[in-house]
């Protein structure tokens, strides 16, 4: 039996997670998953990639607020309305190929807030109801499909034994947060998630569309916010190699929106054929 054992919201993009013990399921993604994103002067996205610090800003949300603190400076705290009429201008932002030219600008507040945190000059910006970022048509399943500021998909599952396998593998271990999913889910083989096609959670129906290719984000330790060395990317390329990606998770779409929660059986109406990966090197 598989069983939803885990749910991950990740409001600002590249900032630590919240785990929910219950979220609605939208369009674009799990209620405020990467909603808002820190943007530098250019208005091109920062990510734990050129900046791992940014594991260390701890987030917090309720029914009104977004709260943000920094786990070196408890002392201060950020506390942003989830409501985007309170909100300040609208801007052009970069997140890799794609231009949102509907983003709006959070507060001057914001702004220097972390403008100060990080020692340098960025913006916070959110990402509004009527915006329409489409994911890649080559992989949609109706064509119109949206996400929000995340990488390219609005949900990413992982199996609690692809990290055990993982881990069996590693010669330290790594937890979950490594891979940032929004969705873990325990019973079933190690890497069973990428092969899933149409899979239903609770009364939400998703569709498996592309295993996620991994980066040197999987390196940086999530509670200090120091790059660790070369694994587990490294270890992962040893057998999990499809052509020049390295894959861990599946990438998902969704048609049937529900409200899932922990606990939630999981079906998996149909699959399809795995990635082809190079043999591991003994």
């Amino acid at each position: 039996m598989l069983q939803l054992s885990e749910i991950w919201i990740y409001p600002v993009k590249s900032l630590a997670g919240i785990s929910l013990q219950k979220a609605k399921v939208t369009e674009r993604g799990l209620e405020n998953d990467r909603r808002w994103l820190l943007v530098d002067e250019n208005g091109h996205f920062l990510t734990q990639r050129q900046y791992p610090q940014l594991a260390l800003f701890q987030t917090a949300i309720d029914a009104a607020n977004l709260t943000i603190t920094h786990r070196k400076n408890n002392s201060e705290t950020l506390k942003i309305s989830l409501t985007p009429t309170n909100y300040h201008k609208k801007v052009s932002v970069k997140v890799w190929d794609d231009t949102i030219d509907d983003a709006i600008e959070v507060s001057n507040e914001a702004n220097e807030w972390f403008s100060k945190a990080l020692e340098m000059s960025v913006r916070l910006v959110y990402m509004p109801e009527n915006s329409r970022r489409e994911v890649d048509k080559n992989y949609a399943i109706s064509g119109d499909e949206i996400t929000s500021f995340s990488d390219a998909y609005p949900f990413l599952v992982i199996g609690q034994s692809s990290l055990d396998d993982l881990n069996n593998r590693l010669k330290e271990r790594v937890k979950m947060n490594r891979f940032r999913p929004n969705l873990v889910f325990k019973g079933g083989e190690a890497y069973e998630e990428e092969n899933w096609y149409e899979v239903q959670i609770g009364k939400a129906t998703f569709w498996g569309v592309k295993p996620c290719s991994r980066c040197i984000m999987t390196t940086i330790d999530q509670e200090s916010g120091e790059k660790t060395g070369k694994d587990p990317l490294l270890t992962l390329s040893t057998y999990r190699k499809a052509g020049k990606r390295v894959l861990f998770g599946q990438n998902l779409l969704v048609t049937v929106l529900e409200s899932i929660q922990i606990g939630d059986a999981i079906n998996v109406i149909s699959t399809k054929k795995l990635p082809q990966f190079e043999i591991e090197v003994s």
